[in-house]
């Protein structure tokens, strides 16, 4: 398989003229530009000194820029490290010293604050980059040659290095190859019929697998147009689905979505297809927006280590609560969380994924890439079971499964539970220490509306739903539930609040 560039390359349309990308001031980028423009980012890298297999570090804000500079380290061999913009600098600085890049790439504000961090840790050098062409990089850019032979690249070449979300200890940098990157993008366009006639709409970071390998990638593949905005915004994201066929998005954005009078089944009766990932969709939301515009969201799922694995089918029963069917050539399994052995199905156990989609391993970590695998799989850490029909389910991470009084409780069920009540906009369960039982099952519940706080009403309605063993002790009342950019509930920060709940 050719450098995943070239391979998307060769899917552009054959009037380069076409748009690629639309912001919302109007400018446009046309496929000519995007060939162009990604030609001078390389060969720009290479002026600065950066060499293939080098990391290119960029902690700088969603721009079409920074689109092109990651299609220019393709190119050119060097390896595309994003950082989340949301990490301070101390963890900045664990990213440079363990990834070691030749460049690291910084929005202008914050150049001089990075600037002794970066020297700390051994880059080389420190360029600009901010939204509308600002930045010293992109100025660079724009006199470099806009002609660039694409380098060959073998399907393990490493073509990004993504560091995972490090909730349980330090980040670990995820090796992402060439090969895996375009297995999964090909794959992605095809079972979820993109075309060049699509319109997707980009809201999405893009320092993150979905905005960038998913919703970028399969863009490209299909010839298609994308959207771009620089984050989710209500306001802008109405205005501009008119314009689109598809939405890519977290549940967070189909509840904001949900709360908007303007959001109409007319507004989207055009749209094709609303997709969604990073975080768990729950049944309540899935069933509340199809009744709401009709549209069935294509929910599926992925990590930062294997990009893509599952997907609810395009044609054919998109299934609540589940993540769907697995994407061909990718093979999934349920384990034993310790043997390893594989279960019947409908068991519980940990999800282990084998295929090309599968990452490379943990950079400098060649021991715990080899713990992270077992039998050619990649043991995933998440928990769930796979239906008779072949539907995966996901109940939870290994690390949040809760063992009261002896009994396995799968946070998942009980917040499906708690969020089908009506009083419930969403949940989020836990387990906390607790003296007897070792640890007791907590429910934060964010209310439909504010001042609700009655737990016995809740609890009385779990009853029915429930085995005494799964009900929450506890039911804890919040106004919003914590999150990262992704939309995921951090549940390590509820678990260190409410540690000693039970004294």
């Amino acid at each position: 398989m050719a450098n995943l560039y070239a391979l998307l390359a060769g899917q552009f349309p054959a009037d380069r003229q076409r748009p690629f990308a639309t912001t919302d001031d109007g400018s446009v980028l046309r496929y000519a530009d995007v060939e162009a423009q990604s030609a001078r980012y390389a060969n720009l890298l290479g002026r600065l000194g950066v060499s293939p297999g080098d990391r290119v570090a960029v902690q700088a804000h969603k721009s079409l820029d920074m689109l092109m500079l990651y299609l220019g380290c393709l190119r050119a061999g060097a390896i595309f490290l994003p950082l989340n913009t949301a990490y301070p600098t101390a963890e900045l600085a664990y990213f440079l010293s363990d990834a070691g890049p030749a460049l690291l790439v910084c929005d202008p504000a914050q150049a001089e604050a990075l600037q002794p961090v970066a020297r700390e840790a051994g880059v080389a050098r420190v360029e600009t980059m901010g939204v509308g062409g600002a930045g010293s990089l992109p100025a660079a850019a724009a006199d470099a040659h806009d002609v660039f032979a694409t380098r060959d690249a073998a399907d393990d070449d490493i073509a990004a290095i993504l560091y995972t979300s490090g909730t349980t200890g330090r980040s670990k940098g995820a090796m992402l190859s060439h090969g895996n990157l375009a297995s999964n993008c090909m794959t992605l366009k095809d079972v979820w019929r993109f075309t060049a006639d699509d319109v997707l709409l980009h809201a999405l970071p893009i320092f993150h697998t979905h905005g960038l390998f998913v919703a970028t990638n399969v863009t490209l593949a299909a010839g298609a147009q994308m959207i771009f905005q620089e984050s989710f915004d209500v306001e802008r994201v109405i205005a501009a689905l008119p314009r689109a066929t598809v939405m890519m998005g977290v549940p967070t954005f189909y509840i904001r979505l949900l709360k908007e009078p303007r959001f109409t089944r007319e507004l989207v009766a055009h749209m094709r297809l609303f997709v969604s990932g990073s975080a768990p969709l729950s049944a309540d939301i899935h069933r509340a927006f199809r009744e709401h515009c009709g549209h069935v969201i294509l929910e599926r799922y992925g990590m930062t280590e294997t990009n893509m694995n599952t997907s609810n089918p395009y044609e054919g029963v998109r299934r609540p609560g589940t993540v769907g069917l697995p994407l061909p050539g990718i093979d999934i399994r349920i384990a034993d969380r310790e043997s390893g052995r594989e279960l019947p199905q409908g068991d519980v156990g940990v999800i282990e994924i084998r295929g090309p989609n599968v990452f490379k391993g943990y950079w400098k970590m060649p021991e715990k890439t080899a713990a992270e695998f077992r039998d050619g799989y990649f043991i995933s850490g998440d928990l769930g079971f796979i239906s008779e029909d072949g539907y995966v389910s996901i109940v939870g991470r290994d690390k949040d499964l809760i063992i009261s009084g002896g009994y396995n409780i799968y946070p998942a069920e009980v917040e499906a539970a708690l969020d089908e009540l009506a009083m419930v906009r969403e949940s989020a369960v836990i387990g906390v220490p607790h003296p007897d039982m070792g640890e007791a099952v907590v429910g934060v519940v964010v209310p439909l509306e504010s001042g609700f706080a009655d737990d016995r009403a809740l609890t009385a309605k779990l009853v029915d739903r429930l085995a005494r063993f799964k009900q929450p002790r506890r039911i804890i009342f919040v106004d919003e539930l914590p999150k990262n950019t992704m939309g995921k509930v951090e549940k390590r920060l509820l678990r260190e609040r409410y540690a000693h709940e039970f004294g």
